[in-house]
């Protein structure tokens, strides 16, 4: 969906170090990972507010960190993957192969993420990371069906949800936990009032509606582990009538990528990028060495 919105240049300065700490921190030059087909671009900001995202994103490299997240996907075509200014509206998407994810819709993951901690224990840098993850895996996953031909039934907008949180549940358990979290408060504004009231055009859009998405993730991620995730209903962030049939919500989604998908994806590749990604993303910068 997209969202229009206006920051104080100081709360885009911030993101844009938040940004900086979580997505790509430990990315070392002397480490540099191929990433085959997958290029980067940094558009240059229409809005001189977004030069602090851009710049930071840019010297950090948080595009190729993304792109080692895709690395093990054997691309038939090359990917681009772009950060752009979008007038005003917080956006991403997919077209031509060509993945943008607006400056807006980095900035409104700042803004909505908590201050503190939320009472299921997601953090802010939590709130922020899996937004961020969600997004550019959402987009590839559109990327993918178009680049490998996969069929699909239903609305492409949920199967890319689907295949973001797919990917993120083979995360190593405790990363894939604050990941799957983090990505659900995106969408906690429209749960306060038990009585939802929306603008009727507002289900006629492509995407589901916030609070289905939020429940979708929550629902794929107690299926695929009913241990790891047994709070979300426990605390009855997922209804029970609901979480009685996400294991097999969850079956049917492996299934689907394993038939349409995994053939594309270098297995071994994938495994050690997914064991380690999280570790590197959480680790201190290193510091530059005396001259």
């Amino acid at each position: 969906m997209t969202r229009k919105f206006s920051l104080q240049s100081s709360s885009i300065a911030a993101l844009a170090g938040v940004l900086c700490l979580i997505v790509t921190a430990a990315f070392r030059a002397d480490a540099a990972t191929s990433t085959g087909r997958i290029s980067v671009e940094y558009a240059e900001p229409k809005d001189p507010a977004h030069r602090p995202i851009y710049q930071e994103l840019k010297q950090a490299r948080a595009l190729e960190r993304i792109a080692e997240l895709l690395s093990p996907f054997r691309l038939p075509r090359p990917l681009l993957l772009k950060t752009a200014g979008c007038d005003g509206v917080s956006n991403a998407w997919y077209e031509e192969n060509v993945i943008t994810v607006c400056y807006e819709y980095l900035a409104d993951i700042l803004k909505n993420a908590p201050e503190q901690a939320a009472p299921a224990g997601i953090t802010r840098q939590d709130a922020i990371l899996g937004p961020a993850v969600d997004v550019f895996l959402h987009e590839s996953g559109h990327a993918m069906f178009d680049l490998f031909k996969v069929p699909i039934f239903g609305r492409e907008e949920d199967a890319a949800d689907t295949f973001s949180a797919y990917i993120v549940l083979h995360f190593p358990k405790d990363d894939a936990r604050r990941l799957i979290l983090g990505s659900a408060y995106q969408y906690k504004a429209d749960l306060h009032d038990p009585q939802v009231t929306m603008a009727i055009a507002k289900f006629s859009n492509v995407h589901g509606t916030p609070v289905q998405r939020y429940y979708n993730v929550l629902c794929i991620a107690y299926g695929a582990d009913k241990k790891l995730f047994a709070d979300v209903v426990e605390k009855k962030y997922l209804p029970e009538d609901r979480a009685d049939g996400c294991e097999e919500e969850y079956e049917q989604a492996a299934f689907a990528f394993r038939k349409l998908i995994s053939p594309h994806i270098d297995k071994a590749r994938a495994q050690k990028v997914l064991s380690r990604w999280m570790r590197e993303v959480d680790a201190p910068p290193r510091r530059a060495p005396p001259k």
